[in-house]
């Protein structure tokens, strides 16, 4: 019998990152969360991590929460308010959290965490701006070949951007951390907007959850109404895409995804384009490949998969 896989969630919610987070913490026997690691991004850090310890509670789970970085690298901190709502969770009121904040920093926790563990046994997985992740790299570049893999959502490439015509809004963030992170060298999978705009949500799944008749159903109910006036207005889409599940999904049902192992460089210098990704789908460059970029979702397959996980709590 193999063992969970072992995970750290680097994470600013945000609703979608709250149902991601739900996913990974309803799946057991498939991953074990060592820690969440909260960073500055949808809101601001004293609401990411408060809404981080909100949602352990809310899977009545005991995972350790960690505060990290409060502005990114060398930006101002952009928000999106706009999307999730002064707290970041909007669409529900849920009790103040009772799990704790650690009193260690999170850069420290990642550090400590992958050199204590055996290299190549603990998989990270952003939600948000790289900010804490790349903090770490930088800090103790060591750990690096210690990852076994990094699955992230951030970017886009025929889909454009979310925050800016050419700019992802994790990506957007923090450039500097993504390009760190992006040339670290290691193994990296990628959800772009081109994935996570596939994964739409429809109203027949969004009362699915509600007739669940728990408190994780009506919460992640509550929140994608909220958010999906936001996409729906925006897009003309039917329903609003979950972005940040598509990491967790995929490390359940890899098959769920399909992809290409291409060069993916962060686009720094340009106020046109900052924070782009620019990705080489076509393989036109002679530039190293450096990210399994994904592409299609099997939206059917996701939206199975979470009813099923989340239908646990």
């Amino acid at each position: 019998m193999s063992h969970p896989r072992r995970i750290i969630i680097d994470t600013d919610p945000g609703q979608d990152d709250a149902v991601a987070i739900l996913l990974a913490l309803a799946s057991p026997e498939d991953l074990h969360v060592l820690g969440i690691t909260a960073v500055a991004g949808n809101v601001p850090l004293p609401l990411t991590q408060r809404n981080a310890r909100i949602i352990v509670d809310l899977a009545r789970a005991t995972v350790p929460v960690y505060a990290g970085c409060e502005a990114p690298l060398a930006r101002k901190l952009v928000t999106a308010e706009h999307v999730h709502g002064q707290t970041g969770l909007n669409g529900i009121t849920l009790p103040a959290p009772v799990t704790p904040l650690q009193p260690q920093h999170a850069v420290d926790f990642l550090i400590e965490t992958l050199r204590r563990e055996p290299a190549g046994t603990v998989t990270l997985c952003p939600l948000g701006p790289l900010t804490n992740i790349a903090t770490a790299f930088t800090r103790a570049p060591d750990i690096i070949p210690r990852v076994a893999e990094i699955v992230l959502m951030g970017g886009g490439c025929f889909e454009g951007g979310n925050i800016t015509p050419a700019a992802e809004f994790n990506i957007y963030v923090d450039p500097e951390a993504a390009d760190i992170v992006f040339k670290s060298g290691a193994p990296l999978v990628v959800m772009p907007l081109d994935v996570t705009h596939k994964a739409l949500t429809s109203r027949d799944w969004v009362e699915g959850m509600r007739s669940l008749g728990t408190p994780v159903g009506q919460a992640v109910a509550a929140w994608t109404d909220f958010f999906e006036r936001f996409d729906t207005a925006k897009y003309g889409s039917e329903g609003a895409p979950l972005h940040d599940p598509c990491v967790i999904a995929y490390l359940l049902e890899p098959a769920l995804f399909h992809g290409r192992h291409i060069n993916v460089e962060i686009e720094l210098a340009s106020p046109l384009t900052l924070g782009m990704t620019v990705a080489d789908w076509w393989r036109v460059t002679k530039r190293e490949p450096n990210a399994m970029f994904m592409g299609g979702v099997d939206r059917h397959g996701f939206y199975r998969l979470l009813t099923e996980r989340l239908g646990r709590l």
